[in-house]
């Protein structure tokens, strides 16, 4: 089978398209594309966890606190300790955190409306029937079920 005929690599291929894309755009503004994501994950008006914002963006806790880091010393968040409970934090936005949030929204929106505008309903439609699937195989261990 060739590479480039497996599922595996076509979705690898295009994610690292993707990425490459959303790294240029947030370059642009002097941040990186995991630091737009957690910028989006990070609950608007309560913070958010720090605890649930790996899981949520698919992302181990020791890259998460590089970024947490990267994104404190640049302003953008700040830690809040949890009143509830004294162990657990809670990540917030700054006012810069919250404008640069809006250039990742802008960026994310704009990104889905050019493939939209280039790409049938029903296309799209399938390629989240197909990813839906492939993750449901994923998180049911059906793929290498018995290696």
């Amino acid at each position: 089978m060739e590479k480039e005929k497996t599922i595996d690599h076509a979705l690898r291929a295009t994610w690292q398209a993707v990425a490459k894309i959303y790294n240029e755009q947030a370059s642009k503004h002097e941040s990186t594309m995991a630091m737009a994501m957690a910028l989006l994950y990070i609950d608007f008006d309560n913070g958010t966890p720090s605890t649930a914002l790996g899981p949520s963006m698919g992302m181990e806790a020791t890259s998460l606190s590089r970024i947490l880091k990267n994104m404190e010393d640049k302003g953008l968040i700040y830690r809040e300790k949890n009143p509830e409970d004294g162990r657990s934090v809670f990540i917030k936005l700054t006012e810069l955190g919250i404008e640069k949030r809006e250039l990742s929204k802008l960026s994310v929106y704009k990104f889905n409306q050019s493939i939209r505008e280039n790409i049938s309903e029903e296309k799209i439609n399938h390629f989240f029937e197909v990813t839906d699937l492939i993750n449901k195989l994923i998180n049911q261990k059906a793929i290498f079920d018995n290696d």
